[in-house]
């Protein structure tokens, strides 16, 4: 989680003003479910994404 933060901030965050606490809420939920999860590759993972981390899984 610690890299996590910086990332969000600087990745999406930034330079954004958001309107209401909501809309900053559906951002961030937007940038978790659609970019950060399924693409970033993970050390903890063995340097492959949580998606190919799975498939792999199922498969062995």
């Amino acid at each position: 989680m610690e890299s996590f933060f910086p990332t969000l901030k600087t990745e999406r965050t930034a330079k954004k003003v958001y309107r209401t606490r909501d809309a900053a809420r559906a951002d961030v939920f937007d940038y978790i479910e659609r970019f950060y999860n399924p693409r970033r590759r993970h050390s903890t993972l063995g340097y492959v994404s949580p998606m190919n981390f799975e498939t792999q899984t199922m498969l062995a």
